[in-house]
This record gives C-alpha cells, structure tokens and sequence, in this order.
C-alpha cells in the first residue's frame, strides 16, 4: 500500500466522518475511482480509532460528564449527567438491533450487497440531503440538549437506522431528525457526534476483535500514521463545522449532497 493511498484514506475519513456527507459513501468511491486494493481490516480499524479520539478529546466535557454519570445510575441519582448518559444509550439501541440482523441476512455480501451499489449512494446522497435542507428550513429552534427526552432520543435512534444504507450519513440523518423536534444546530450536532461514540465503538470491536483472533494484531507503522492523520483531520473538521453552525445553517453541506448524488447518478446511468 502506497503512502498515497494511505495519505487520501485518512484524510477522507477524518474529514466525513462527521460532517453531515456520508463517509461511506466517499470511502465506497476511492476504489472506483484509482484502482487502488483495498486498505485492509488494519487500517479500517486504524482510522475509526483516529476519528473516535477526535470526538473524545473535543466533546471531553460530555464524556466526562457521561462517566460521571455512570455513577449517578449506580447510586441511584437522578442527575444531568445520567440523563444525558441514558439518551445516549436509548438512541443507539435501535441502529444496534437493526444491524445485527442485517449483518445476519448478509448486508455485506449476500442479498442485501445492492445496497453498496453507486446508484443506491447517489439517490442516498441527494434525498437524504434535500431532508436536511427541510428540516433545517422548516424546524424550529427552541429546544438544547438539556431538553431531550426518551422520547425524542428514541426518534433520534429510529431516524440513525437509515445511516445503514451508504450515503445517507450517520450524522446526517442524526442532525436531521433532530432539527425536525426542534433543537438549535449546534445542539444538533453536538447531540449527533455524542452518538458517533457508541457507534464507532460498536461497528469496529467486531473487526478489532478479528484481528486479535487472527494474531496479527500489530498496527504497524502504516496504521498508527494513518490513525494520526484521521485525528488529526476529524479534529479541524469538527471544530469548523462547530462553528460553522453557530452562525449559518446547513445549506453549504446540502448543497455537496445534491451536487454529489446528482453526479453520482450521471456517472452510474450513462
């Protein structure tokens, strides 16, 4: 693997991950477009651990505040932290059941493989984009994070299971359910990169776990590089789209989205 390929890996996931433009998508097409092999489960693993470092370090306080609250639910308190803790969580059952079974039925490389297909992303891409731009228009802004409930935090989950088809973004879809109820964009999005936690977690043990078991578990030179990069890139990504949001609306990410499926489309149907 050339230190090219590695380089644009890192970069590209660092940089989408986050932001409200699908990763998946974006990763599916580096290989379509140069040729390039396949990174390998090492790398995979390299770049989601640079990404959730990033997340860690600049949302510190809330997870601080989430291990503080672990304690509060033992003792039986309820607390800020707790609350916050327990919609965390809530919100990340529903995508967590959902892809079990999908992984069951062969979302990989079974019957459900179609939905790996350029097609798919570039529909993906431009709907789920023009539903961000509703809900970003149409949604009031009203309610913080303090305001969540179980209700709303379970709406949040349900809306994360369609981040399963490739280029809906995780985030993306995170961000727009939560606009629809009403919450301020940087809430949003602070409420969405939270739940990227357990996600990250949850999607790479699995490969973490495969690679321990087939003992070569080393990360290697390659890896720890392209982990940095990923880190480094998810953090200028995050703290600008932080920003961004304080003052501006999504619109400039919308506008990506619908670009990028409308060009996704002409590519694959002519």
């Amino acid at each position: 693997m050339t230190t090219l390929q590695l380089v644009v890996i890192a970069i590209v996931q660092g940089i989408t991950e986050f932001l409200p433009i699908s990763s998946s998508a974006h990763l599916r097409l580096i290989p379509e477009l140069t040729n390039w092999p396949d990174q390998g489960l090492t790398i995979d693993i390299a770049t989601h651990v640079g990404t959730l470092f990033a997340v860690l370090i600049y949302f510190w306080r809330d997870i601080f505040s989430m291990l503080r609250g672990v304690l509060d639910v033992a003792r039986g308190r309820r607390t800020a932290s707790a609350a916050l803790l327990l919609y965390v969580v809530l919100a990340t059952v529903p995508i967590v059941i959902v892809g079990a079974l999908l992984l069951a039925g062969g979302y990989e490389d079974g019957e459900l493989s179609w939905l790996r297909r350029v097609d798919v992303i570039g529909w993906s891409m431009l709907i789920f984009g023009v539903l961000l731009y509703l809900a970003d228009r149409i949604g009031m802004t009203v309610r913080r994070i303090e305001h969540l409930t179980v209700g709303s935090a379970l709406l949040i989950g349900m809306a994360q299971i369609l981040a399963l088809i490739p280029g809906t973004s995780r985030s993306g879809i995170t961000m727009t359910a939560a606009r629809m109820l009403g919450f301020e964009r940087g809430d949003t999005a602070r409420f969405a990169l939270l739940l990227s936690v357990p996600a990250i977690l949850v999607s790479a043990t699995p490969s973490g776990l495969a690679l321990y078991q087939s003992g070569d578990s080393a990360l290697g030179f390659d890896a720890a590089i392209t982990a940095l990069l990923a880190f480094v890139t998810a953090m200028f990504a995050i703290a600008a789209m932080m920003q961004w949001l304080k003052r501006a609306r999504f619109t400039p990410f919308v506008i990506y989205r619908v670009v990028f499926g409308i060009g996704l489309l002409v590519w694959f149907y002519t």
